[in-house]
């Protein structure tokens, strides 16, 4: 039986999937404490909320054992190559910040680790973006964490804070197109961040083996599923 953690630390609670899975811990009764490691206030007010206003520079010198020790872990970080600005400032974010958060969560026990990537994450890719997603998970799977789940969702659908011109196009090209992603075509389907985030949760408070890789036909699956545990 896996030990299941009281704390979540959230890294990218900003964000779209981010956002819906802070409020997916605060309003579960498993999790006293809720700790999100932010760069400003989030602007919610919750009795197990608490704010980690950190520089992500330093991001590992700024988490300890009293936070991280025994917590479930949950990394929703992630940018665009236009919103970053270089490919530099991407790889930052999408690659080296969460690999600093793994590698805390390794360094002081942490209970699990889970991670959204992207579909089609591989270190052999053309394409930058999922080059990078690639080696993250290369990197953070070398680090034996003692579970380590990542997401792979495709397209996700949902309210952003900011404009995504490319994304806005895709998602009015997925709807028509949806009912035909099935079989081997289902992990290209667009998925909804809360169902993401609800997978995130999920795969959290259930057992598991040490590393699990969900694409996003599995994502939805999960979050479609009963939960193991009394709400």
């Amino acid at each position: 039986m896996q030990f299941h953690g009281s704390t979540a630390v959230v890294a990218g609670a900003t964000g779209l999937v981010g956002r819906k899975l802070v409020q997916l811990l605060l309003d579960h009764p498993a999790y006293s404490r809720i700790v999100v490691i932010v760069r400003r206030e989030l602007g919610i007010a919750h009795p197990k909320l608490e704010e980690r206003i950190i520089s992500f520079e330093s991001l590992g010198e700024e988490l300890d054992g009293k936070l991280l020790q025994g917590a479930d872990v949950f990394c929703a970080l992630g940018t665009t190559i236009k919103q970053a600005g270089s490919q530099e400032a991407f790889r930052r974010v999408d690659y080296t910040y969460p690999l600093e958060l793994g590698r805390a969560a390794r360094r002081f026990g942490a209970s699990c680790f889970i991670l959204v990537t992207a579909m089609g994450s591989s270190v052999a890719s053309r394409f930058f973006y999922s080059r990078v997603k690639g080696e993250l998970e290369r990197d953070l799977t070398a680090l034996k964490l003692p579970r380590l789940v990542i997401l792979r969702p495709s397209l996700l659908l949902g309210h952003r804070t900011e404009s995504r011109a490319g994304e806005r196009a895709a998602i009015l090209l997925s709807r028509p197109l949806g009912a035909l992603m099935i079989g081997p075509l289902a992990r290209y389907k667009a998925i909804k961040g809360s169902d993401v985030a609800l997978a995130m949760l999920k795969a959290a408070r259930m057992d598991g083996s040490s590393l699990q890789v969900l694409e996003s036909n599995a994502i939805a699956k999960l979050a479609a599923a009963p939960l193991q545990e009394p709400f």
